[in-house]
């Protein structure tokens, strides 16, 4: 896709400081939010980790389809809203949406588990977020350019905007983030589960 920081539009630098404002004021909402779910819900939590570590793990399709949706859902929707103007509005929101529902997430463990749920959220969540932030931003900045392009041809600005085009450098970023979010899928249904059962190990003993 052909990068605009041409014609009135923010540079890509500018596109993802903004896209990241959005994501740290989820953080900071779930940080907020996270502290007024009662404790009973920790409790549930740890029955559920205790009832966890008992069950022997294995690769199911049950487990294959969720770890694909949750490495896919905020990329794959990030590049989805490139193709349309309404993506203006919704990539921001996408943004916050991620960045509260992983602090959130995160601030729950730590609740439920003191110290200790810091080295189980690193456990969970860190090898997705390692994988799925920078391949969502990968993506985001470019589709927000692209969906402010579309969103200028709509209100009236067609005349003076140049076309919008996803080139082969937008197919191209496009596969190699899929390919990176698939590599994230298989180790985290074969190698995640070994980590996380060491950690639940040492916290839930």
């Amino acid at each position: 896709m052909r990068e605009r920081g041409k014609g009135g539009q923010p540079s890509p630098l500018l596109r993802m400081v903004f896209l990241a404002l959005f994501f740290l004021a989820g953080v900071c909402l779930g940080q907020v939010l996270a502290g007024r779910v009662p404790r009973e819900a920790g409790r549930e939590l740890s029955e559920y980790l205790h009832h966890y570590v008992t069950v022997e793990e294995s690769v199911t399709a049950g487990a294959a389809l969720s770890a694909l949706v949750l490495y896919l859902r905020y990329p794959l929707l990030a590049a989805l809203l490139g193709f349309a103007s309404i993506g203006v509005v919704l990539l921001p929101c996408t943004a916050l949406l991620f960045g509260f529902f992983l602090s959130f997430s995160v601030c729950c463990f730590t609740a439920a588990f003191g110290a200790d749920g810091v080295l189980l959220a690193l456990a969970v969540f860190g090898l997705r977020c390692a994988v799925t932030l920078p391949v969502f931003f990968l993506l985001a900045v470019p589709a927000w350019g692209s969906a402010a392009a579309l969103a200028a041809m709509s209100f009236g600005r067609g005349r003076r905007a140049a076309p919008v085009t996803y080139g082969r450098s937008w197919w191209r970023r496009l596969g190699l983030c899929c390919l990176a979010l698939l590599a994230g899928v298989c180790v985290e249904l074969f190698v995640s589960p070994l980590l996380l059962r060491l950690v639940l190990g040492r916290v839930l003993a």
